[in-house]
């Protein structure tokens, strides 16, 4: 399944989240998915993305996960076929993890179990980490582009690099 499809099927179960738990199932599920994203884009993705997708595929706070009582039907992030635009599914990546760092937040202030604050905080802290990952990927990305824009030969008809080289 494409990456933004399931970033939207985690946004949308998180949104549903109505326990506790179910809240932590889908940090965890998020965190999965960043972690499988970042590994297609290690493989796949841009080569200027290829070293932070290799650090955002191996951040850690998912330990256990599969074992983790909370997630049920097992991770969405096995289902991950491809990522289609990288800037896109970074985009949708970072809202979800944003979301699900407020989730937590929310969590771990109405816990009065100690395990469970515990948990919410180290899936805070994976999200956190992702985030910056992904944020430093887009920067990336923002930065190729405006290389590549200021590389364009000028535009002989009207005397300026491309459709948007400046003022005629």
């Amino acid at each position: 399944m494409e990456a933004e499809r399931l970033i939207a099927t985690g946004r949308h179960a998180l949104t549903e989240s109505r326990t506790a738990l179910d809240i932590v199932a889908e940090a965890w599920q998020a965190q999965a998915l960043a972690q499988a994203i970042g590994s297609h884009l290690a493989l796949c993705g841009p080569l200027e993305l290829r070293s932070e997708a290799r650090g955002l595929s191996e951040i850690g706070g998912v330990r256990g996960v599969v074992e983790h009582p909370a997630v049920r039907t097992g991770l969405r992030a096995a289902q991950l076929t491809a990522v289609a635009e990288a800037r896109t599914a970074l985009t949708a990546l970072g809202a979800l993890l944003g979301e699900v760092g407020i989730a937590l937040v929310g969590v771990a202030c109405a816990t009065d179990e100690e395990g469970l604050y515990w948990q919410c905080i180290e899936a805070i802290d994976a999200a956190d980490e992702a985030g910056d990952r992904v944020r430093a990927m887009l920067r990336r990305l923002a930065l190729r582009d405006r290389d590549r824009e200021r590389a364009r030969p000028p535009d002989p008809a009207r005397g300026r690099a491309g459709p948007s080289g400046g003022p005629d």
